[in-house]
């Protein structure tokens, strides 16, 4: 299948904003590409953790943009025609400072897609446990660390996300031997992955993306995780309910790393999954919704007891009352 990569330009500051109107639609996969200065600010506080990058590469004509894709069919041109009117929503907006808002729209061949990001995606650590990789990249010397070998295909979820890496830190923290994981939003199955790798007995993760259990398990194959220990569902958690009933109750920890629009009519249904005292780690949220978010916990009893913020992002592990 070929793809439509849909670059909508701002300004640094719209980055955030413009993606969180994307999520509103039900684009929840994009990709944030920040200007050369901003990168390059990057490139100097991570160096510990990057085993190599070509800067210049990196660098080289960056305009703010956020970027899609969809797939080239029918389905790609309803979400390409509701992206449209969510741009045209923005451009509307008084008083904001988002740039051209110019959409641009390229084919891309299915091999195209899946090679040209490799170039940057490289090992980091994240917490005090984990090592982060991409499974075609080899470490250059040996590590005590947990290593998390990643592919996300045509799935986000490598980790490099502030939202993904706030979560990881949690997991990293608070996972213990014999944990049951439910994972609702698994994308690449980054998080469950990790929970398995970090101790946890079962994961079970839930996607609404057709293409996202088949990565999950692939990527469970290339860690060593055994079949019978991880489950991989496709299915929509908010509007079937004879599929939250089969996904069952008594969960350790449950992880939502999704957007607040999504977070808050799902926070409804968390208690049922949870065991009394077990956490919900939940990410995604940007930071002008975080009350909300937190709100929306307290009301159905969990209560958050730990908050990470980096950048505009906010994540919170969260306990159910006893």
């Amino acid at each position: 299948m070929d793809w439509k990569k849909v670059s909508i330009y701002t300004t640094e500051e719209g980055l955030d904003l413009v993606g969180y109107k994307l999520s509103e639609i039900g684009i929840t996969q994009y990709e944030l590409v920040e200007d050369a200065a901003a990168t390059q600010k990057i490139l100097d506080e991570t160096a510990a953790y990057w085993d190599y990058v070509d800067a210049e590469s990196v660098l080289a004509a960056r305009r703010p943009c956020v970027r899609v894709y969809l797939t080239d069919n029918a389905v790609g041109e309803e979400q390409l025609c509701a992206l449209r009117g969510a741009v045209a929503e923005l451009k509307a907006a008084d008083g904001l400072d988002l740039g051209s808002l110019e959409v641009e729209v390229e084919r891309v061949r299915d091999e195209d897609w899946a090679n040209n990001w490799k170039r940057f995606y490289k090992p980091m650590e994240i917490g005090r446990r984990l090592l982060v990789k991409p499974s075609w990249e080899e470490l250059e010397a040996p590590t005590d660390r947990l290593v998390l070998q990643m592919d996300p295909g045509m799935v986000f979820g490598t980790g490099t996300h502030e939202t993904t890496q706030m979560c990881l830190e949690f997991l990293d923290a608070h996972v213990r031997p014999g944990m049951r994981v439910l994972d609702l939003g698994c994308g690449s199955g980054i998080l469950a992955i990790a929970a398995l790798l970090l101790g946890a007995k079962s994961a079970v993760g839930v996607d609404i993306d057709k293409n996202a259990a088949d990565v999950c398990y692939n990527n469970a194959d290339d860690n060593g995780i055994e079949r019978s220990r991880c489950e991989f569902r496709t299915g929509n958690v908010l509007d079937d309910h004879g599929f939250v009933g089969s996904l069952g109750t008594g969960y350790d920890l449950v992880a939502a790393n999704i957007v607040a629009g999504v977070i808050v009519p799902l926070t409804p249904l968390v208690p049922r999954f949870l065991r009394p005292d077990g956490l919900y780690i939940v990410s995604g949220i940007i930071d002008e919704r975080a009350g909300e978010g937190e709100e929306a916990l307290a009301k159905r009893g969990v209560a958050g007891e730990q908050r990470r913020e980096r950048k505009d992002w906010v994540a919170i592990c969260a306990r159910k009352k006893v």
